[in-house]
């Protein structure tokens, strides 16, 4: 039995209730691993955890940024057949599928955006005899990023990939469904010395981990992907 833990300033930490919830393979219908079952509590943690991180991750250079991000894409690429099994065994989808599609397209995000991270570009105008009016283009902070269960690793590098490059820090929600490829990323991001906080990742239910990261004042963005459960 595999056990999933959260990721809170660069600790693996189970969920401060000690509540789990069951991870099921769909195509054999058995329970494979564990997740927390995360409530506001760990949530508050890794938004202070993130807060506490930004000023340091806003401040160090593009170049250092573009370094971490491209190490973890290189992390994963590098594993590749272990991000394609969890994948599947988590998703049910096809081994070829995964490892075609969804784990490639994770590993192209961290790169693509760690890129383009040099391209943000602002606008000048000038008023003759006045002043130069510009833009300026900054981190907002800390941002919530709450990724789906169809495309796992690949929605949820897509969220996290442009908030780390833009200098924001993160605290990530996968879904409950499918939490395997978002607990290994976390492996990762350790193995790549990411600076502990900047990426934080809380498992559990949308209406009590979710929820608490929306309704944080201290999260100035969030990257969602979900559905109404009314159509």
């Amino acid at each position: 039995m595999i056990t999933i833990k959260n990721f809170i300033n660069g600790q693996f930490l189970d969920a401060q209730s000690s509540k789990t919830l069951p991870n099921t393979n769909p195509a054999i219908g058995q329970v494979f691993s564990t997740i927390p079952d995360s409530d506001s509590t760990d949530v508050e943690m890794a938004i202070q955890a993130a807060k506490a991180a930004f000023p340091a991750w806003k401040n160090i250079s593009q170049e250092k940024r573009f370094m971490y991000i491209t190490k973890i894409a290189d992390l994963i690429e590098k594993n590749l057949e272990k991000f394609v099994e969890a994948e599947t065994t988590d998703n049910g989808k096809t081994l070829n599928q995964a490892r075609t599609v969804d784990i490639p397209r994770a590993i192209s995000n961290l790169r693509f955006f760690a890129s383009a991270q040099w391209n943000f570009a602002g606008e000048s105008y000038v008023m003759p005899n006045m002043g130069l009016n510009y833009t300026l283009r900054q981190p907002l902070g800390v941002v919530g990023c709450i990724s789906p269960w169809n495309l796992p690793l690949y929605l949820f590098t897509w969220k996290i990939a442009p908030a780390l490059a833009a200098g924001n820090t993160v605290v990530a929600k996968p879904s409950e469904i499918t939490p395997y490829t978002a607990f290994l990323f976390c492996e990762m991001c350790k193995e790549a010395g990411l600076p502990d906080g900047v990426l934080n990742v809380i498992h559990g239910l949308g209406a009590s981990a979710g929820n608490p990261i929306v309704a944080h004042p201290e999260v100035k963005a969030i990257a969602f992907t979900g559905w109404n459960t009314d159509w």
